[in-house]
């Protein structure tokens, strides 16, 4: 099928762009299933459409809050949301122990999610609220009044002025983030935190091809896979060089892996070239 929409039509696919059926491609089904692995993995990391920008709800749990809050006691070992590392080092001939603990203060994450940008606020801010007693509406209560008799430009300074004091007065959360680990680290007092409570983050997500199936299509994956099968092709049959087959044909696996590798570096030029978003530069 010339446009693939699963793993095993796209495993037929670059198999036929490999001269299949009429030749023979020497490759197991576990190495074809290793290939469209590692060309999904490499189409994730840096194919602009490999990832979604999206903003998922997280539900703030009990657990999560006794795990963030918990204290160190002395002389535990299990405490619960501690982790506790011990590292022996030697200086000018003493032995000397430190001991580092570790605050338990993260959400486990979806092993989809590869970044995230940050957290919104989930407290509430005296700035801008519209409550009574609140500057927010303490200013539009005496100043914008009436809309009938209110100026846009003093509206936006208000708005912007009220903007700059929530920002000096309240600030970001700090959080850490590492795909490898599946684990969001929030740096905030997590008895701020109330349960049943919703985290809103700024994140992306991988684009998965079982329920987007179009993934399977892509221009760039289908010749990315290709290539990557045709250099497990090659090396496969460079275990059987010089080998005569019947009719003095003569395998030649090394030709197919240097075609491979020749592919798969202009393959990549292209991907930084045309599908990776560029790096931001950082000023400051």
């Amino acid at each position: 099928m010339a446009q693939p929409t699963s793993r095993s039509e796209l495993i037929e696919y670059c198999k036929r762009q490999l001269g299949a059926p009429v030749l023979e491609i020497n490759v197991a089904d576990e190495q074809c299933g290793d290939v469209i692995d590692d060309a999904l993995q490499y189409f994730y990391e840096r194919h602009y459409d490999g990832v979604l920008q999206t903003y998922l709800k997280y539900k703030v749990t009990q657990d999560d809050i006794d795990r963030g809050t918990a204290s160190v006691k002395a002389g535990s070992s299990n405490t619960l949301g501690i982790t506790t590392t011990s590292t022996e080092a030697t200086i000018v001939g003493a032995g000397v122990t430190f001991n580092f603990y570790e605050n338990s203060n993260y959400i486990q994450m979806d092993p989809a999610i590869i970044g995230i940008n940050k957290i919104f606020r989930y407290d509430g801010s005296q700035t801008t609220t519209s409550n009574m007693f609140s500057v927010k509406y303490q200013m539009f209560l005496n100043d914008i009044y009436s809309y009938g008799s209110m100026e846009l430009l003093t509206y936006n300074m208000t708005k912007t002025y009220l903007s700059d004091l929530d920002f000096m007065l309240n600030t970001e959360k700090q959080i850490r983030f590492n795909q490898r680990m599946d684990r969001l680290y929030l740096d905030v007092d997590f008895n701020s935190l109330t349960e049943n409570d919703f985290l809103i983050i700024d994140c992306y997500r991988l684009v998965d091809p079982n329920d987007y199936t179009r993934v399977y299509n892509d221009h760039f994956l289908k010749k990315y896979a290709t290539a990557l099968l045709k250099r497990q092709w090659g090396q496969n049959l460079m275990k059987f060089q010089g080998v005569k087959l019947p009719g003095g044909i003569e395998l030649n696996g090394r030709q197919i892996y240097d075609d491979a590798i020749n592919d798969l570096t202009v393959i990549r030029e292209q991907m930084s070239n045309t599908y990776e978003i560029p790096p931001l530069d950082l000023i400051g």
